[in-house]
């Protein structure tokens, strides 16, 4: 009787646990759905203050050589961007985000094609998934990043406008070291407002957005030019 009496604790206490964890599990999905409804609903009409792309630059600073360095970031309402910087980046990046919900599925596929075909893998993220990452995630690579990216690209193609993306996108896109945001970049590369970026500005800008580091903006290589006047082809054509 007492050996039955111990496995029936054991047993009873193992139930007990498996339904503790099985409540956390659901606490904790329920808050990460909460929260990040919450802040999308938020993020719709407020500016953004910050991006978690932003707070990863800070984390390889102290990682790296335990210093921090400033962001230049400055919001700056979509009525105060310049249309030439919303076509530039929309011919550099995102040719079909006006006809897309989130994922350009034409882009995936002509990608995996290529790449079938013996060419390199290429990238085909929307504006909407960049804004998605930018803002909500980090840098790395995983399962689990990709799947929260979608999450968050079909949350924000829901509670958001394309105006709104577009805004978002042009805030917080890094267009140089610790330089996030056209206002930022428009003030520190040309010295003006982003309202007023010229048509070549806006082009030279979208150029660097695949690796704003290497392709300097402040100190455009060949292969950069190449890039602006291919993007100013595309915004002809738009």
């Amino acid at each position: 009787m007492a050996r039955r009496s111990h496995y029936s604790g054991s047993k009873y206490r193992s139930l007990s646990i498996k339904k503790i964890l099985r409540k956390t599990a659901l606490y904790l999905l329920f808050t990460f759905l909460a929260s990040s409804i919450g802040l999308c609903v938020l993020f719709r009409w407020i500016p953004v203050p910050t991006s978690a792309f932003m707070v990863y630059r800070h984390f390889e600073d102290l990682r790296d050589d335990g210093s921090f360095k400033a962001i230049k970031y400055s919001w700056v309402g979509g009525k105060k961007i310049s249309a030439h910087a919303s076509s530039a980046v929309i011919a550099a990046e995102d040719q079909r985000f006006f006809q897309h919900s989130g994922f350009d599925l034409h882009a995936i596929q002509s990608s995996i094609d290529v790449y079938m075909d013996g060419g390199r893998l290429r990238g085909a993220s929307t504006i909407s998934q960049q804004v998605a990452k930018n803002l909500f995630l980090t840098p790395s690579k995983s399962f689990v990043r990709k799947g929260l990216e979608v999450w968050f690209t079909l949350l924000i193609e829901l509670l958001w406008s394309k105006e709104r993306i577009l805004t978002v996108y042009l805030n917080i896109a890094e267009f140089g070291d610790h330089l996030f945001g056209i206002e930022a970049a428009s003030q520190h590369y040309f010295r003006i407002p982003a309202s007023h970026i010229s048509r070549p500005q806006a082009a030279l800008l979208a150029a660097t957005l695949p690796n704003p580091i290497l392709l300097r903006a402040s100190h455009p290589t060949s292969y950069l030019f190449k890039r602006q006047q291919w993007i100013l082809h595309q915004m002809q054509n738009q």
